[in-house]
């Protein structure tokens, strides 16, 4: 059987390759059995369909040196065709329990700009003052740093400019083109910390987050559209390429060491953008921003990554912040499960400071 470690090793090689390999959109490691860790770990390969064309260029296996002897060990490939993966804006109304006017609003609800709309992830805070955690592109109208006004609910479920405002983008991280993106994420800023309750919709409170993962882990969510469903991590360190369409001029880009959650019913459809996956005891475990066409596939990052990187934690009602409950040692030495940044992976995830008014001479309505 191939440790994790190897199967990361294999899945190098596997990258290295990619553009040889038309067809796959995915590449990250999993069970080789699909449950467990019984029949040790695997490259899973994401790929657009299921056709021989497609499959007769996916390896079986990838041969790689034993870490500890001088012998090689041959990591099996798992293929899955999951179709392409798109990001999430709402670009129509669903009848859901979590497209309606909140006050004060509460993690799981629609938000947005008068753009479209996604789903509010978690109520966070820092030096007492709360933001609302979710998607760069369901609180950024087109990734840049000009002023975005934040609505709830959000622009395609009814919510309108000035009227239900609760607040503005406040800092986000740039997605781009032709560089490696790892999180998709955003803070907007309410004009009162009275607007945001640190609550979940449907679960409660949420009295933290976990630094890692497993895979096979069963996590939870709430969604604007998909409402509260439940889904199984399938991969991680996956690298994959999403299609962010005309948003922002990025067309597909391709993130890093991401996270797949699988289904047999849907869990990520057009306005779940920015909702957090929970574990059962309903800490924090990762974000999702995308998803395949059926909905049954989440593509998600850490958690733990975005408040590293925005400097923040889970609010809660006393004005502390949450506490985490996974070691990071732990983390650092099992390679099944996901990590927090390291310092020189947070460095290169600067993040932009969005205007605080909206500038003269712009219009006066978003796009």
């Amino acid at each position: 059987m191939a440790t994790f470690q190897e199967a990361l090793l294999a899945k190098k090689h596997l990258v290295k390759r990619w553009k040889r390999m038309p067809g796959v959109v995915g590449i990250g490691i999993g069970y080789a059995n699909g449950k467990n860790k019984k029949g040790g770990a695997c490259i899973v390969l994401y790929t657009v369909n299921a056709s021989a064309a497609v499959t007769k260029r996916c390896p079986s296996c990838v041969l790689v040196k034993r870490q500890e002897k001088k012998a090689h060990v041959s990591v099996p490939v798992r293929t899955i065709a999951s179709g392409r993966c798109h990001c999430h804006p709402a670009a129509r109304p669903l009848a859901t329990n979590y497209r309606g006017r909140i006050r004060p609003v509460i993690a799981g609800y629609s938000i947005g700009h008068p753009g479209g709309s996604g789903t509010a992830g978690l109520i966070v805070s820092r030096g007492g003052q709360r933001f609302v955690l979710s998607n760069n592109h369901v609180l950024n109208r087109n990734n840049t740093s000009g002023f975005t006004e934040t609505i709830q609910p959000g622009g395609a479920d009814g919510g309108r400019s000035g009227r239900d405002r609760i607040g503005r983008l406040y800092r986000y991280v740039r997605l781009r083109k032709n560089a490696v993106n790892r999180i998709d994420a955003a803070l907007s800023i309410p004009t009162s910390n009275r607007l945001l309750a640190p609550r979940y919709a449907t679960v409660g409170r949420v009295p933290g987050i976990v630094r890692s993962y497993g895979i096979g882990r069963r996590l939870k969510k709430v969604g604007r559209s998909s409402g509260l469903a439940w889904g199984t991590v399938q991969s991680i360190r996956t690298d994959i390429d999403v299609s962010y369409g005309n948003y922002g001029g990025l067309g597909t880009i391709r993130f890093r060491d991401q996270t797949v959650i699988r289904s047999s019913v849907p869990i990520s459809l057009p306005g779940d953008s920015g909702s957090v996956w929970l574990t059962a005891g309903n800490f924090a475990a990762a974000v999702n921003f995308a998803g395949s066409a059926d909905g049954r596939t989440s593509i998600s990052f850490p958690v733990v990554w975005a408040l590293q990187a925005f400097g923040v934690g889970v609010a809660r009602a006393t004005g502390s912040t949450g506490r985490s409950v996974a070691k990071a040692k732990r983390a650092r030495q099992n390679n099944a499960r996901t990590k927090p940044l390291s310092a020189a992976e947070l460095n290169r995830i600067p993040t932009k400071k969005a205007a605080p008014k909206r500038q003269l001479g712009r219009k006066k309505t978003d796009r």
